[in-house]
């Protein structure tokens, strides 16, 4: 009897659950959660890599403006503030915007007509600053000794609101991703629940002839655990192919500010964890919910 009653515990689910992946609402709706938390966590992933980026490109830039009316004094402090620039350890490239770029830059205002021959437009220096440069305001005091005119605007406080808003979506995503969990765990206690009743009967048969709470809890657990990854995997897969339609059509656009927000590498391995962390959200859910209704029972 006791060699019978192992038997049936160790192929198992198959005389307590239905057969079959897709038997059951369950592994349809965990495939649903799954493709909605690969679209959130590929978004937290596309934003942190996007600030990041950012980040990394703007910290170092700088545009240093001589704002002067009177042209002459202007040319001769927009060349000596070139040159400091170009002289000092902290900047590796000091560039001076021509008037090309400047009438580029002021065409949406000005139409293009350009620049009238008397309007007095400020130089620019564009600058880069050597990694970990934070002291905007002494490369400032140094380039107004020899530039009274000379102004220095960093483009990283420019950052601020940018890196505001995304942290701001990123704990908007990881809401989602947690809201979605809880969704799945709530969904296999149901399941579980579901699948308690129905095979109320076979349970107490199965502790009269000495079968312990945890050996019918793994019954459930595994098969449920079965069931979720099947629907984690196959919303895994509907996932990467809207993200691949999704870039193309971002690709298409043409649009350097949008097109750079890409997908890193790395991003992708990461949402092999969906389905990953999905059976496993069911098996614990799964096996409290059996332990705990078994423990009732009893």
């Amino acid at each position: 009897m006791i060699a019978r009653l192992s038997a049936r515990i160790a192929s198992p689910d198959r005389l307590l659950l239905p057969e079959g992946r897709a038997s059951g609402p369950m592994p349809w709706v965990i495939a649903i959660m799954a493709f909605l938390t690969v679209l959130a966590v590929a978004a937290g992933i596309v934003l942190a890599a996007a600030s990041a980026r950012l980040a990394e490109q703007m910290s170092g830039r700088a545009t240093v403006q001589i704002v002067e009316a009177d042209a002459a004094r202007r040319a001769d402090q927009s060349a000596r503030a070139l040159a400091l620039l170009r002289s000092r350890p902290d900047v590796v490239r000091a560039d001076p915007v021509g008037m090309a770029e400047m009438t580029a830059l002021l065409e949406p205002w000005l139409g293009k007509a350009g620049l009238a021959a008397d309007l007095p437009v400020p130089a620019l220096i564009d600058i880069d600053l050597r990694l970990g440069t934070t002291d905007i305001a002494a490369l400032e005091r140094a380039v107004r000794a020899v530039a009274p005119a000379a102004r220095i605007d960093g483009h990283a406080r420019w950052l601020g609101p940018v890196l505001r808003l995304t942290g701001a979506l990123g704990g908007l995503v990881a809401l989602v991703v947690m809201l979605t969990g809880i969704a799945t765990a709530a969904c296999v206690v149901l399941a579980a629940r579901a699948a308690l009743n129905t095979h109320r009967a076979t349970i107490d048969v199965l502790h009269l002839l000495g079968a312990t709470d945890a050996q019918i809890a793994r019954l459930f657990q595994r098969r449920i655990a079965l069931d979720a990854l099947f629907g984690g995997g196959l919303g895994l897969g509907c996932g990467v192919v809207a993200l691949i339609l999704i870039g193309g059509r971002i690709g298409a656009l043409g649009s350097e500010l949008v097109g750079g927000a890409g997908m890193p590498g790395w991003g992708w391995l990461a949402l092999l964890a969906v389905p990953l962390a999905a059976a496993l959200v069911a098996t614990i859910a799964a096996r409290l919910t059996v332990m705990r209704a078994l423990a009732r029972i009893l």
